[in-house]
């Protein structure tokens, strides 16, 4: 009965897990992620980042990318930079094919 009354809660509390199409990896389940609407931003949408694997999941106009290896404090700075397409540009992104977190050379975490 106790069960039957939690999963009657989670549903009448909405709670669910939110997967999204993540652009060259597929989906993932964002249930471990703290994500953050972007208003200030046309080019950012959405920041969702997990501390514990120090990975990003981030929404460029409809579309998911993903960053591996990032640090908490860049995920800070571009939260809080005046101009977050150009922080992103600059310092997540990167010069070249290869940018400082690309997850083609960064551990990618597992779920």
């Amino acid at each position: 009965m106790k069960r039957l009354a939690a999963l009657l809660f989670l549903i009448a509390s909405g709670a669910h897990a939110e997967t999204v199409d993540v652009k060259y990896r597929g989906s993932v389940d964002l249930k471990p992620f703290a994500c953050q609407a972007i208003t200030k931003s046309s080019f950012i949408n959405r920041v969702c980042y997990d501390a514990a694997n120090q990975y990003m999941v981030i929404l460029l106009k409809d579309t998911y990318y993903h960053y591996c290896e990032i640090p908490k404090s860049t995920v800070d700075a571009l939260l809080s930079a005046d101009s977050l397409g150009r922080y992103y540009n600059v310092n997540i992104k990167g010069t070249g094919k290869d940018g400082p977190y690309d997850c083609r050379t960064h551990r990618v975490p597992a779920y």
